[in-house]
Formats: C-alpha cells, structure tokens, sequence
C-alpha cells in the first residue's frame, strides 16, 4: 500500500505539470502570449463571478504572493478588473473582463473538447468520477494530518 499511495502522490504532481504543459499548447495555438499557463487556471478557476483575493488563497489553489503577482499581470494585461471592496479597504475584489470573458469561454470549450475525447481514451465518465471522488478523499485525509499537527 506504502508503494502505490507514494506512486499515486508522484503521478497527481506529474499530472499537475503535464495539464499545465496542455493548457500552454492551449495558448500558443490560439497565438495568446500575454497570459500564461498558471495565470490561466487563477482565470478559470474566477469564473464568471466575482471573488476577493483572499478567497483564492483561501480555497488553497494558490500561494499568496503568487496570487498577487498573477493577478497584478492579468489586471496590467487586461483579462481581470479589480476594485476595491466598498466594506473593507484591506480587500479587493477580482473579475473577469470583457477580454478575461472570451478566454475563459475558449478554455471551458477546450475543456468540454477534452473530456468528451476521454472515451476515445477509455476513460468513461464513471472512471472520472470515481477518480474525482478518491482524491476528495486524499484531500480530505491530507487536511486531516494538517489540522492534527497544527493542534499539537
């Protein structure tokens, strides 16, 4: 068990790297080089809504300094308007532009494109989801061992 919940945690840090090589292909076939590849996922993981930055660091998708760097270039390059929040002026709120619109659009077709390629891969639907549902339950574990060392 030791051995393949080791292999396991190399292949989700493989995985992590290669989706990040694809969606860099992404936006090079789409001639986009003024946002890159992380910036992207900060972008899609936005959405359509409206965030504080906290929020983003808060979901643990991100460091802290990374995110306002990020963001600072994806404001500066136009993809993300930022303002700050009328209850507390500590905090700003992020969206998406007009321009930050139409990527995020692009990426969830390619995205859609994607997992409707999987069957041609052998991976259905339920693989997916059974896949989705153990590293919930990694997450779920890891964060367990956190809270337990923090509290000692």
């Amino acid at each position: 068990m030791k051995d393949s919940y080791f292999q396991s945690v190399v292949m989700i840090e493989r995985l992590h790297r290669l989706f990040l090589e694809v969606v860099k292909v992404e936006l090079d076939r789409l001639d986009i080089r003024d946002i890159n590849n992380v910036q992207c996922l900060v972008l899609y993981n936005i959405g359509k809504g409206q965030v504080t930055v906290g929020e983003l660091t808060n979901r643990g998708y991100y460091l802290g300094s990374n995110v306002s760097y990020n963001l600072r270039k994806m404001v500066q390059n136009g993809y993300l308007v930022q303002e700050p929040s009328e209850h507390d002026k500590r905090s700003s709120h992020v969206r998406l532009s007009d321009k930050g619109l139409d990527l995020h659009n692009q990426l969830d077709d390619i995205l859609s494109h994607h997992a409707n390629a999987l069957d041609k891969a052998e991976v259905s639907a339920d693989k997916m989801k059974m896949l989705g549902e153990t590293l919930h339950k990694l997450e779920g574990f890891w964060s367990s061992l956190i809270i337990r060392d923090t509290r000692r």
